[in-house]
C-alpha cells in the first residue's frame, strides 16, 4: 500500500486504507449481503472491472475482507468481512446520517427497525456506560493524569 498521508493521526493513516474512490462502497455491498464480485459490480454502477478487482485486493490485504474459492472453474470468490471490516459499519452509519442533516436530495436514513424513529449516534464512557456529551481526541502519548489536572 502505498500511502497518500505520511501524517501520525488516525484520521489520515485510516485514510491511507480506506480513502481511495470505491473502497468504502465496496465495503458496503458486502456488508448489506453482495458478496461475489458480479453483484458488487452490478451494484455499483460505474465502477471498473478493473478497479473493482484492484479495491477487493487492497481490502482484503489490509484485513478488511476475506475471500473464499467457490467455484474453480473459472475461479470465482465469495467475500465477507472480518471483524476489522464489520467495524466499519458505525463509520458507514456515520456518514449515513451525516448524509440525512446535509444532503439534499438525501437517500437513506438511520431508524429503529423496531419503532421507525430516526436515530443519532451517541458515545459513551467505557467505564461508566453512560452517554459523554463533552468528548476529546487525544493523543495515546498522553498521560490521563495531563489530562484533567
Amino acid at each position: 500500500m502505498k500511502q497518500k498521508y505520511n501524517l501520525p493521526c488516525n484520521i489520515a493513516q485510516s485514510l491511507n486504507i480506506i480513502g481511495d474512490r470505491w473502497t468504502l462502497l465496496t465495503i458496503h455491498e458486502i456488508m448489506i449481503g453482495n458478496t461475489t464480485f458480479n453483484e458488487i459490480k452490478r451494484a455499483l454502477n460505474g465502477i471498473s472491472p478493473n478497479v473493482l478487482s484492484e479495491r477487493l485486493k487492497l481490502v482484503e490485504s489490509q484485513g478488511l475482507v476475506q475471500s473464499e474459492l467457490y467455484s474453480e472453474h473459472p475461479p470465482r470468490y465469495k467475500y465477507t468481512l472480518t471483524k476489522s471490516g464489520e467495524d466499519l459499519e458505525f463509520v458507514l452509519h456515520a456518514l449515513v446520517i451525516w448524509g440525512s442533516e446535509h444532503l439534499d436530495p438525501c437517500y437513506k436514513k438511520l431508524i429503529d427497525s423496531k419503532t421507525g424513529d430516526e436515530v443519532k449516534l451517541a458515545y459513551y464512557s467505557t467505564n461508566s456506560g453512560e452517554i459523554v456529551q463533552d468528548i476529546k481526541a487525544v493523543s495515546i502519548e498522553e498521560q490521563p493524569s495531563k489530562l484533567f489536572t
